[in-house]
């Protein structure tokens, strides 16, 4: 099991060393499961503390993935098992990713993340808390958790509000995939780089001169992936979400999720194949989620980044007790008959009690797992 991260250290001209971390289930699309998270958390604690190590790095193994998502079929395997409560693998699960999660956030040294092919679900997680966000041509970022019963977590509340009005509401509610401009557009990355410059990059960063004041390696780090991005931009594919800035803008004054999917599927325009797919998602996916995605981002606006992932362990909870989550993932990956039983026919229908519900805590105070994330 060891080898579901390959964890290698490069050296450098300046004596120093990248830390550099590979995910490594390409037959699951680097899909992140609990061994995993246990074997990256110590590794980059360990880098974090090593003043012999100027950075880190993390990609994925083989060229389709980055990571596809968490292992949800286990959840639902769980979830089966133990109806009408909150498996304690989930929670688990939930509150490793989580810590982990923030952890890349709050890193103190530079953490670059190589973000080429599938990056979803738990794969945002991992991206969005790099400081040098690199996409590739392959990229195809996305939170398609409407479609499982489920709904943005890793960080979701944060990072879908740190966004250009209304696009959070729009890509939550619709799963909707985005290319490297998009994900430029929207702040989910940093930096554009072809796919074959990765080695050269590689290189380049090899030969910066690294020391030890973590702010100056950062900079140097920034300029040489500026370099790169300058190079190539030219090589950027056509964007698809900002096209549609203005329409999405207006999302971000609706006052219930129900007004915002009604303003959603009357779009028209764009790159119609692609919206017309996003819209489809948002009318076959779960009435639950949708209200989680409107209520978490109204939430998360006032919250720190600590909070948010609270917040969420809550929901993530609740989801694994709830039913939806399970039924989700039922339909779409374990018999794959893509009819979902959904608890609510429409997203009005969803009753103001039940998203109470989800936001309240099973835990009290400081028995909340994640109370102390952001003084560990």
């Amino acid at each position: 099991m060891s080898d579901s991260v390959i964890f290698h250290e490069r050296s450098t001209t300046s004596g120093m060393r990248i830390g550099h971390a590979t995910l490594n289930r390409p037959s699951a699309l680097n899909a992140l499961n609990m061994d995993m998270i246990q074997l990256l958390m110590p590794q980059l604690i360990a880098w974090q503390q090593d003043p012999a190590i100027c950075m880190v790095i993390l990609d994925g193994s083989g060229e389709k993935a980055l990571c596809a998502g968490g292992d949800v079929v286990a959840m639902h395997n769980a979830m089966a098992d133990e109806p009408k409560s909150t498996p304690a693998s989930l929670q688990a699960f939930f509150t490793e990713e989580y810590k982990l999660d923030y952890l890349i956030h709050t890193y103190t040294k530079p953490f670059a993340i190589w973000g080429a092919g599938i990056v979803m679900g738990g794969g945002m997680g991992l991206m969005n808390g790099g400081s040098h966000r690199i996409v590739t041509e392959s990229s195809r970022l996305a939170m398609p958790e409407i479609s499982i019963g489920l709904y943005p977590d890793v960080g979701g509340s944060w990072f879908l509000n740190n966004m250009p009005p209304g696009c959070g509401l729009f890509l939550g509610m619709t799963g909707a995939s985005m290319n490297a401009a998009d994900a430029l557009y929207v702040n989910m990355a940093d930096y554009f780089m072809p796919n074959d410059m990765k080695m050269q990059w590689l290189e380049s960063a090899e030969q910066l001169p690294w020391g030890n004041d973590n702010a100056a390696n950062s900079d140097q780090l920034s300029v040489l992936c500026a370099h790169f991005h300058q190079q190539h931009q030219t090589l950027l594919p056509e964007a698809k979400v900002q096209p549609l800035h203005g329409k999405l803008a207006i999302l971000a004054n609706a006052k219930t999720a129900a007004e915002v999917a009604e303003q959603i599927l009357e779009f028209d325009g764009g790159n119609e194949h692609w919206l017309a797919k996003a819209q489809k998602t948002l009318q076959a996916g779960s009435p639950i989620s949708a209200n989680l995605v409107f209520e978490q981002l109204q939430r998360g606006q006032s919250l720190t980044l600590a909070q948010c992932f609270e917040m969420e362990l809550i929901m993530s909870c609740r989801c694994g007790e709830f039913g939806e989550f399970q039924e989700g993932v039922r339909a779409l990956l374990v018999d794959k008959d893509h009819q979902p039983k959904w608890h609510y026919s429409s997203i009005a229908q969803v009753p103001k009690e039940t998203m109470v519900w989800f936001f309240d805590s099973p835990w009290q105070g400081t028995e909340h797992p994640l109370s102390h994330l952001d003084k560990e």
